[in-house]
């Protein structure tokens, strides 16, 4: 060993990889989620849509139609019957619409659901802007109810004139509380 070189006692250098180890927790639990919100809203990858409304004043592009096509999945081990209400419909930009999936809980208990969306191609991901939608919030269905729900949503006439198409899909998944205490 030179003996120009430090000697790091055991102790130090066990407080230095603590308190490397510190640092990267509180990164990675305290700096990502941020950012990575922030990189889903710009790109809009994880099926996110843009979240701010289109001006109310704004005029709707009425020489554009575009085709809206509605899906619906379940996670493969929950008991659900979960179907859009329509296959498609074809909207102007610039236009407010309204459209509704209807779920079923098969199980004979109550349960907790919660959708998740998916909307392709990626270059419509910010440009179709959910006003209301039932994946916002976790949905609770006692046994055996079905139930109708609302969704509302403008496509932004600033969507690229080559997307003339927009898939929307949603996939319903029970929570992790999947079994709501009947002790309320």
């Amino acid at each position: 060993m030179n003996d120009h070189q430090p000697k790091i006692s055991n102790r130090a250098l066990t407080a230095r990889l603590l308190l490397f180890a510190a640092g990267m927790f509180a990164f990675g639990f305290l700096v990502l989620p941020p950012l990575y919100e922030v990189f889903c809203d710009i790109t809009g990858f994880g099926g996110r849509t843009n979240s701010s409304a289109v001006a109310a004043t704004e005029a709707p592009d009425e020489s554009r139609t575009v085709r809206i096509e509605f899906v619906a999945t379940v996670n493969s081990s929950a008991p659900w019957d979960f179907v859009p209400d329509v296959d498609s419909m074809e909207v102007q930009p610039g236009r407010m619409y309204f459209a509704t999936y209807s779920a079923t809980n098969r199980a004979g208990d109550t349960l907790v659901a919660q959708a998740v969306p998916s909307v392709a191609p990626v270059a419509a991901n910010t440009h179709f802007q959910k006003i209301e939608c039932f994946c916002f919030t976790n949905q609770e269905f006692a046994a055996n109810e079905t139930r109708s729900l609302p969704l509302q949503f403008i496509v932004d006439p600033d969507l690229p004139e080559y997307v003339d198409t927009i898939t929307l899909s949603y996939t319903l998944f029970k929570t992790e509380n999947n079994y709501v205490s009947r002790a309320r």
